[in-house]
């Protein structure tokens, strides 16, 4: 029994409400130089420089040098000697081509692999990313208004690739990044968007240990996605 002699805030009344979760700095920043280059306020090939992006987010040089590393490795911006920083520029038709190629030749493997040895964790773990992405925009406008679906869009496929239980195939996946790279190719609203759809007949051949239907499922997706990229350059 509680001491009525003790005070207890947790006895008295409603807990008080949590204070809000403060994003880091370094993470902030590389939030906001990362939608400049999605959005091609960096223009593609353009140069980034540390001292302006400083200024113009008002922050010391470090957190933007921490962010422009981050951009590197996620593929963004490339570091030259004596010329720093410049953005990626956009794939060619060529390379959209290419990008596809590659994943037609991992993807489906990896979810046949996932469909045979995913655990309960990861089937999960799948099943929660498809749930959120149909609960989130897809790319239309802004990178700020699609960032959370083009996240889950690229963790789905992670998720399935570290399911197969393959390292070197998981990193082969990772590598690529694709969702980074398509994504950044055109902003347009791409109406009733069937990727959540896709992406659902993938997951139930997972779940029912179909290695056949998965592979299935995600070369018919990956062709698919290939069909949609290619369309922008149509008329080029």
């Amino acid at each position: 029994m509680r001491d009525p002699h003790v005070f207890d805030d947790r006895a008295d009344g409603p807990a008080p409400p949590a204070a809000p979760v403060r994003q880091p700095l370094s993470d902030s920043v590389y939030e906001q130089v990362k939608a400049m280059v999605m959005d091609h306020e960096i223009a593609p090939g353009a140069r980034v420089g540390i001292e302006a992006l400083s200024r113009r987010l008002d922050v010391s040089p470090t957190p933007v040098r921490e962010a422009l590393a981050r951009l590197e490795s996620d593929g963004l911006v490339v570091k030259r000697s004596l010329s720093g920083y410049r953005a990626t520029e956009l794939l060619t038709r060529q390379g959209v081509e290419e990008l596809f190629e590659m994943r037609l030749l991992l993807e489906p493997k990896a979810a046949a692999l996932a469909a045979v040895h995913a655990d309960e964790s990861q089937l999960d773990a799948i099943e929660a990313i498809q749930d959120d992405m149909e609960t989130h925009p897809g790319p239309a406008g802004p990178y700020a208004s699609y960032r959370e679906f083009a996240a889950l869009d690229q963790r789905f496929h992670d998720v399935v690739a570290a399911a197969a239980r393959r390292p070197l195939l998981l990193d082969a996946v990772e590598r690529l990044h694709t969702h980074l790279h398509i994504f950044r190719l055109s902003s347009l609203p791409v109406a009733d968007d069937p990727t959540a759809a896709e992406h659902e007949r993938i997951v139930r051949a997972i779940l029912r240990r179909s290695p056949e239907r998965a592979a299935q499922a995600m070369t018919d997706h990956l062709a698919h996605s290939l069909e949609r990229q290619l369309s922008r350059f149509e008329g080029e």
